[in-house]
């Protein structure tokens, strides 16, 4: 299950990680699930046809962790971005 976490990219809004969950879900990329409780709980699954587009992401956060490790070797202590890499 994938459960959007704002903390993961701070600087999103609610309504735009909903419109780009909405949309995803549209497409036929990632499932919602609602669970009539309170407070209200909405897991996301990706579907199969969504799951063919691990090896990408995959290559892109492998990249993105390189990236950083070559910022860092760049900058040092003022690459500001340091903190993504946890």
């Amino acid at each position: 299950m994938l459960t959007p976490d704002k903390r993961a990219i701070p600087e999103v809004t609610k309504k735009m990680l909903t419109t780009q969950l909405r949309e995803l879900e549209y497409h036929d990329i990632i499932n919602r699930k609602v669970y009539p409780q309170v407070p209200p709980k909405v897991e996301y699954s990706m579907t199969e046809y969504g799951r063919g587009l691990m090896p990408v992401l995959v290559a892109m956060r492998n990249w993105g962790l390189s990236h950083l490790e070559h910022l860092d070797e760049l900058y040092g202590e003022d690459n500001k971005l340091k903190k993504y890499k946890e």
